[in-house]
């Protein structure tokens, strides 16, 4: 075993977490959850929803058995909501193609919807303690600053660099405690900011504490002005309820429910009419909201609109009337839970 990897376990052993809800476990389908709620999401935001997705759905069949609909309420405010989409794709996938068990073939995994390489070899390891190598964000800032290696490693120079030393420094056993350790390392010491470099098991050998270059190391993605967008969301009220509509099962919020969308200039009675078959009242415009995606951000104009003369049925399928306390509760995004809320402060 090599001296990295050797330090990194006996640390883990002793210093590493070991009481989260997804560990201590070898179940393939909890792991995997765990991984897929953890992309791109702190520990601590994650906790509190796998244990209700969990509880709703704590089994492969259960899952691929539940309708998008449901998948993406107990989603709700976690993000990213292709990672969902993907999940219950999955689960349904091991069902007709897996025999409604989750493969342990390496190549395999990698084939479900949603799993790349690192979170397979992640899986393959806490469940089936199989030698794979991950390359998540903590690892690649431990790698880097470790072997002092510059340049963004999202490029695919300095990736493919990253991929082969991750793999050269695999140990031979003990590859729960390892690839946890590794995972570990980066969350709680070898932070993005304010590094505890003092306590971390490998700072003797660590060539960024060596030369000073902890701050500097990964090197920072090159910065881009981020696009901004303006929309407007009309909130159709009447009495204590509110006219939601289903977005497009892919894109932006994909398959959650959501306010009608329109822009700052249009006209909003023309639209309730035509669109819905509604005579309103246009009330005082909300506050701006204002939220960032990965690629863009986006102001939201909130429009309350109150219907003075409600239809039967909405002119278009794919709209509901919902309380405003169950709409809360319903699919939707973060951001229409924020306004939602307001409402019932106003």
């Amino acid at each position: 075993m090599n001296d990295f990897s050797n330090r990194l376990i006996t640390w883990q052993k002793q210093f590493g977490r070991h009481d989260l809800p997804w560990q201590n476990t070898t179940d393939p389908y909890a792991i995997w959850v765990s991984e897929i709620m953890l992309q791109q999401t702190q520990v601590s935001a994650v906790i509190a929803y796998y244990s209700k997705f969990m509880t709703r759905f704590p089994t492969i069949s259960t899952l691929a058995n539940a309708t998008q609909d449901e998948v993406l309420q107990h989603w709700s405010g976690l993000g990213y909501y292709s990672r969902a989409r993907n999940l219950h794709h999955a689960a349904q996938t091991i069902m007709d193609e897996h025999s409604s068990e989750f493969p342990q073939d390496f190549v395999a995994i990698q084939t479900l919807p949603g799993i790349g390489r690192s979170t397979a070899a992640a899986i393959a390891s806490f469940a089936f303690n199989q030698v794979q190598t991950i390359l998540d964000g903590n690892v690649k800032r431990v790698l880097t600053r470790h072997f002092a290696i510059a340049g963004w490693p999202g490029t695919p120079k300095i990736e493919k660099q990253l991929w082969a030393l991750a793999e050269s420094l695999l140990p031979e056993t003990e590859m729960v405690a390892y690839t946890q350790g590794l995972m570990d390392l980066g969350a709680t010491l070898c932070t993005r900011s304010k590094p505890k470099c003092g306590s971390c098991p490998l700072n003797s050998s660590c060539e960024a504490y060596k030369q000073n270059l902890v701050s500097k190391l990964p090197t920072l993605k090159p910065r881009k002005t981020i696009p901004e967008k303006q929309i407007t969301m009309l909130i159709l009220m009447h009495g204590n309820e509110v006219l939601l509509e289903k977005r497009p099962p892919t894109g932006i919020w994909g398959g959650l429910w959501s306010f009608p969308e329109t822009e700052a200039t249009d006209d909003f009675a023309a639209i309730s009419h035509n669109k819905f078959g509604m005579s309103v009242q246009i009330s005082r415009p909300l506050p701006i909201l204002s939220h960032i995606f990965t690629h863009f951000k986006l102001h939201i104009q909130p429009q309350p609109l109150q219907v003075l003369k409600q239809s039967t049925q909405a002119k278009e399928s794919g709209h509901v009337w919902l309380s405003i306390e169950d709409a809360v509760g319903a699919a939707i995004p973060a951001p229409v839970r924020k306004i939602l809320l307001s409402l019932t402060q106003n």
